[in-house]
């Protein structure tokens, strides 16, 4: 899974129609996430971190969940945007998720297990359980 990581809102314009998932890792404005979404229609997650998350107007939560885009809390860790653009969530978190759902965990452990194994965050985890 690739995450397209945003430095400025600038990049913006240089999204693709089919980013899934876009990290925004400055303060977005309304109008940079209304932008975001007419740029690529196929977005499913943006993702931000947690001091940013709390400053996004309720209006603009309440546009995305209407959309169906999950609005995901955490950071891209150890990402360096001059070598490549998209942060890549591993396979092998993948194939975590399916052992622990063979082990026969609850979806609420495994998040527990996975945020504690990688640095994904918990928004994260449900959002890859969930999808």
């Amino acid at each position: 899974m690739k995450i397209r990581v945003v430095s400025s809102k600038e990049e913006i314009d240089t999204l693709k129609l089919n980013e899934e998932i876009v990290h925004l890792a400055f303060r977005p404005s309304n109008k940079d996430i209304f932008k975001l979404i007419l740029k690529c229609p196929e977005v499913k997650a943006i993702h931000i971190p947690s001091s940013y998350k709390r400053t996004i107007s309720s209006s603009a939560q309440m546009y995305l969940s209407m959309q169906n885009i999950a609005l995901l809390e955490g950071d891209v860790w150890g990402h360096r945007k001059d070598i490549n653009e998209y942060s890549e969530v591993s396979e092998h978190v993948f194939d975590r998720i399916k052992e622990l759902k063979d082990e026969g965990l609850s979806d609420e452990d495994t998040i527990e297990r996975l945020v504690r194994e990688t640095r994904l965050s918990p928004d994260f985890v449900t959002f890859i359980i969930s999808n």
